[in-house]
C-alpha cells in the first residue's frame, strides 16, 4: 500500500484532496465571518455548517479509491454492488375444465409459458456492459401495430435525413 501512495498519479490525488479539504475549510470560515457580518443572514450559517461535511466528504473518497486501488492491484476483487436479480415470470399452468356432456374428456396439458419477446432492448443489467455504450435500436413499429406511433416514427426518420442533408 505504502508503494501505491507515492505514485505519481496518487501524488497528484493526495494534493487534489488536500486541495480540496483546505479549500472548504477557508469557505467555512469564510461563511461564518460573513454570518457575524452586518450582512449575514442564517443561509451563511447554514453554509459555514455545511463546508465542513463537504471537506469531509472529499477525505472520504480519497480514503475509498484508495482502498479500492489497493485491492484491485493486490488481486483481491473489490466490493461492487450487484444488481437486483431480473424476476423471472412463473410457470403458468392451466387446469382441466370439467368435460360437458357433449365435449371428449381429454386431459388439457400444462400450457408451457410464452417465450419473452426478443424484440425489446437488454436492460443494462442483461447486457452486462456500460451504460454508456449504445443500445441496439429497437425494431421499428409496424402500421398493424400502432398507426399513429409509425406515421411519428417516419416524420422523426424524415426530419432527421432532412437534417443531415443541410
Amino acid at each position: 500500500m505504502l508503494r501505491l501512495v507515492f505514485t505519481p498519479r496518487w501524488i497528484g490525488w493526495h494534493l487534489l484532496t488536500l486541495g480540496a479539504m483546505a479549500a472548504c475549510v477557508w469557505l467555512s470560515k469564510w461563511q461564518w465571518d460573513r454570518a457575524g457580518s452586518n450582512l449575514g443572514t442564517a443561509a451563511n450559517v447554514g453554509y459555514g455548517l455545511q463546508w465542513p461535511f463537504f471537506a469531509l466528504f472529499f477525505g472520504y473518497m480519497w480514503w475509498r479509491f484508495l482502498r479500492l486501488e489497493a485491492r484491485r492491484r493486490s488481486g483481491e476483487e473489490p466490493e461492487e454492488h450487484q444488481p437486483p436479480p431480473v424476476p423471472t415470470a412463473e410457470p403458468v399452468t392451466r387446469t382441466p375444465e370439467p368435460a360437458t356432456p357433449d365435449q371428449d374428456a381429454t386431459p388439457v396439458a400444462d400450457a408451457e409459458p410464452a417465450p419473452a419477446p426478443d424484440d425489446r432492448p437488454p436492460a443494462p443489467w442483461e447486457r452486462g456492459s456500460s451504460p454508456f455504450t449504445p443500445t441496439p435500436a429497437a425494431k421499428p413499429v409496424t402500421d398493424d401495430e400502432d398507426p399513429r406511433l409509425a406515421a411519428y416514427n417516419r416524420m422523426l426518420a424524415q426530419l432527421a435525413a432532412r437534417d443531415q442533408e443541410s
